[in-house]
């Protein structure tokens, strides 16, 4: 798929290092990576590995130590903070393992928090019908399992139509059987809009959904697979 597509987001040698007291903890090494549209990528790494900074740093929360980083062929790590929040706001859709979410609003009032100040955003309702929550638009959170809340989100990251979609850990905090409903949403979103989507996990079963699977030890790029059989989020092997 790579092969056809055209390339999206790319690193140069991307280094992130903190200071902890005297001590350089190295969260990424001298990464390259290319991220290409419409692919599915799964980020695979134990804990410390490196995968969220990493994806912090491509979404624009976060930078670089040292090297580079593209969008589109745009240069994007000598952004200034004004200039990197309307990056995130125009081109990324975030999703992390707490939903998030405004316990006093409705689903759909949930999700038209971010269509309002989004550029060309899709509607609120169709958002939720595409992560099949279209008859719990009027549901506030605490009606709702916590299943259903993670599916608000996505629907929330969505809705301003972003070109890149950025899942941290998105199960993390469910069962085996409703987190299987959200990956199902995750996939939908990726095939139905084509969406570049990103998901990072330390479950390996989840990896056989990807197109690829990109896995990170220490802090750097440890392997790089293509996956020409993935699979359908139902038929993963858990």
């Amino acid at each position: 798929m790579r092969f056809m597509s055209k390339l999206l987001m790319e690193t140069r040698n991307l280094s992130k290092v903190y200071q902890m007291g005297e001590v350089e903890v190295h969260a990424l090494r001298n990464i390259d990576l290319k991220l290409f549209e419409g692919e599915f990528v799964v980020l695979l790494g134990h804990s410390g590995s490196g995968k969220s900074t990493l994806l912090n740093i491509l979404g624009g929360l976060d930078r670089g130590s040292s090297g580079e980083v593209y969008f589109d062929g745009t240069a994007i790590h000598d952004y200034s903070d004004q200039k990197l929040t309307g990056f995130r706001r125009e081109n990324i859709g975030f999703i992390f393992q707490m939903y998030n979410l405004i316990p006093r609003l409705s689903a759909v009032e949930n999700v038209e928090l971010v269509t309002e100040i989004s550029v060309n955003p899709m509607s609120s309702e169709k958002a939720l019908a595409l992560v099949g929550l279209s008859e719990r638009s009027r549901h506030f959170p605490s009606q709702m399992s916590g299943g259903e809340q993670q599916r608000i989100a996505i629907a929330r990251a969505i809705a301003k139509q972003p070109r890149l979609l950025f899942c941290d850990e998105p199960t993390g905090a469910l069962d085996v059987k409703t987190g299987i409903l959200v990956l199902e949403a995750i996939q939908k979103v990726n095939e139905s809009l084509g969406t570049t989507t990103v998901v990072i996990t330390h479950n390996v079963a989840i990896a056989d959904m990807a197109d690829r699977v990109i896995t990170l030890l220490d802090g750097q790029i440890h392997e790089i697979r293509e996956n020409l059989n993935k699979i359908a989020v139902k038929d993963l092997q858990w």
